[in-house]
């Protein structure tokens, strides 16, 4: 029997390259954006709308695996935003944003999770080296860099709880080449 996992943020970047790679490997994948739409049409793929900023589509969007009775064998929390990357000072609105989908929506979206992954079953968190205070040696995207390092955070704890009944790691996957910041594309380490 397949696997199946759960992978937030699927419509580009790491989520959408990880669901290709994963349903090439024979994985059932549930994939989640905001909209609910992407460009993946496999028969071992379902999408769903999830909104991380949104506590309402959280609980919509675990409504949905319970009626389906899904039982999830990988959580990857993917989904994430850096609207300040590469900006020197912190700014109220993305600030916020930043937090609501990368910490406080995977929070919140992890705990409502936790119920439908199997015994054994791994939570992924992806995280970056630019959460890490041993490491940070710029003062840019102060939003973005302090909510990995909460995430780093959370999956520690999270860890702690779990021992014995799931595994929870935070990864840093390196440099990829996304539209996550403009310099991004064109090669930013």
């Amino acid at each position: 029997m397949s696997k199946t996992i759960l992978i937030t943020g699927t419509s580009q970047g790491i989520g959408h390259a990880l669901t290709k790679l994963l349903l090439i490997k024979g994985y059932n994948v549930i994939g989640t954006n905001t909209t609910g739409i992407d460009n993946i049409n496999e028969k071992n793929y379902k999408s769903f709308s999830l909104d991380l900023s949104n506590l309402e589509s959280i609980i919509a969007f675990e409504k949905n695996i319970e009626i389906e009775n899904t039982k999830i064998d990988i959580l990857i929390n993917n989904a994430g935003i850096g609207p300040d990357l590469d900006f020197d000072l912190p700014e109220e609105i993305s600030f916020k944003k930043t937090f609501d989908v990368n910490v406080i929506g995977t929070t919140f979206f992890t705990e409502q999770m936790l119920q439908h992954i199997t015994v054994g079953g791994k939570i992924i968190n992806i995280s970056s080296k630019m959460g890490s205070m041993d490491v940070c040696e710029k003062s840019d995207s102060v939003a973005y860099r302090m909510s990995k390092a909460a995430l780093n955070m959370y999956t520690k704890i999270l860890s702690n709880r779990l021992v014995g009944k799931q595994l929870v790691a935070a990864v840093h996957p390196g440099w990829v080449r996304t539209n996550i910041a403009k310099r991004n594309i064109h090669g930013r380490l």
